[in-house]
């Protein structure tokens, strides 16, 4: 069921010892580029035929506006309205204990601030297909409102009638997104960043995807804002001492196995036994599970345990792969998650599974995969706005920058950039009062 690496012997090259994710060798790159070319060439034309060779809907890029989701929000049911609204108050609440006022810095005469502005228009990729996904509404556009971005629009692949499921849309009027249109794949992300009739281009993408979407993302990352992490197909670590419950442990790795192809779920165990022992578990709750056929596609090639010696070597290791999720099922979690350097979230103890994550604990769920936690984090604030740092200088700061600036302008052969503060420092010395710039 898992595939079993054993890691017990080797010490530190685990990189060579471990499957890795998909690379750009593996990834249908032409396919993307030519799904992005066709949309910048034909637009909307091509938004309908790719829909209806890719989704089975050929309805033209369907624009739901505030009423349109308003309207949703009533044929919904009230108990998944109210955990909507739950779950979004969550995720703003810890967004907005995040924004920090304006910035300043004086040094020697001179003041910097530190202004950060949001985006004028953020797009939110929201999947489908497999699954729907209102929450992936809220963990993008309630964030994009926390930040102050003035508009919001989501793109979401439609149903088989070109329509887009109410459920979505609830979440959208929830989270105060301005239109939703329902286009999916990589000809959405292609038609967000360049505009077609329909859709006006945006300055910022953001949302989890396939690989085709992720691939997207990546290559209209020169017209506009996309955060550096590939949030693509689903990954879980769990690390188990065996004293958790095997049922526990082998849940959460079927949680992620059924979003579908192309996941990870990794198991890091210390000893044969606890792997047994879970793999039991999952047969017996494999036997039950409405998308079992999805769950065993995924763990059949993306199903993984590394069998290490203890808790030192298990963080080693999960650094080593980097996981989008890291679940820390051991009776010394506490103390060996301060070894974890690379994952996008972490969850403590067996009570705590990536669940909360992806729906109500507030940070976004919108998390680095395919070894991108490396140097990417989860989606937040940041991915929706810019600094502008604002310079103001006196006299004083002048006389101090000044000769600095025109020895190091002089070195690099770049005369007019010396010559703008010798003239200003002529003038200095022309005029006592000097002047101050604003």
């Amino acid at each position: 069921m898992l595939t079993r690496h054993d890691l017990r012997s080797i010490d530190g090259d685990y990189a060579a010892a471990l499957p890795r994710p998909m690379d750009d060798a593996d990834a249908p790159l032409d396919i993307v580029r030519d799904i992005i070319a066709d949309v910048r060439h034909r637009g909307d034309d091509a938004i309908n035929e790719l829909g209806a060779r890719f989704d089975g809907a050929a309805a033209k890029p369907l624009k739901l506006g505030p009423e349109d989701l308003a309207a949703a929000v009533e044929r919904v049911d009230p108990a998944i309205i109210e955990s909507l609204r739950e779950a979004a108050a969550s995720i703003k609440a810890f967004h907005v204990s995040q924004i920090d006022p304006a910035h300043s810095y004086q040094h020697k005469g001179m003041t910097i601030t530190q202004n950060r502005q949001p985006v004028d228009r953020a797009g939110c990729y929201v999947p489908g297909g497999r699954a729907w996904y209102p929450s992936t509404v809220l963990m993008t556009a309630v964030i994009a409102r926390a930040a102050g971005v003035r508009e919001v629009v989501v793109c979401v692949p439609p149903k088989g009638d070109g329509k887009v499921i109410d459920v979505t849309l609830a979440a959208a009027s929830i989270a105060e997104v301005d239109t939703v249109y329902a286009c999916g794949g990589a000809q959405a992300i292609a038609a967000m960043a360049y505009g077609t009739e329909t859709i006006d281009p945006v300055d910022v993408i953001v949302g989890p995807g396939n690989v085709f979407v992720a691939l997207a993302k990546r290559e209209v990352s020169g017209i506009v804002g996309v955060p550096s992490a590939f949030a693509g197909p689903s990954e879980i670590c769990v690390v188990t001492d065996g004293t958790a419950d095997p049922r526990y442990v082998a849940i959460d790795l079927m949680v992620q196995a059924e979003h579908g192809p192309d996941g990870l779920s990794w198991l890091i165990a210390y000893d044969e036994a606890a792997v047994d022992a879970v793999e039991a578990a999952m047969r017996d709750l494999l036997a039950v599970a409405p998308r079992r056929e999805d769950i065993e596609a995924t763990l059949a090639v993306g199903g993984h345990v590394a069998l290490v010696r203890d808790g030192s070597q298990a963080i080693d290791v999960a650094n080593v792969i980097a996981p989008e999720h890291l679940q820390l099922m051991t009776s010394d979690a506490a103390s060996i998650v301060t070894g974890v350097r690379h994952a996008g979230a972490v969850f403590l103890g067996e009570i705590a599974p990536a669940s909360l994550g992806d729906y109500i604990a507030g940070p976004s769920h919108v998390l680095p995969t395919n070894g991108t936690a490396r140097f990417g984090g989860a989606l937040g604030l940041e991915d929706f706005t810019k600094d502008v740092h604002i310079v103001s200088v006196t006299n004083e700061a002048l006389q101090w920058a000044g000769p600095h600036v025109e020895v190091l302008a002089m070195a690099e052969g770049l005369d007019a950039h010396a010559e703008s503060v010798r003239l200003r420092l002529a003038d200095l010395d022309n005029e006592p009062t000097g002047r101050a710039s604003a």
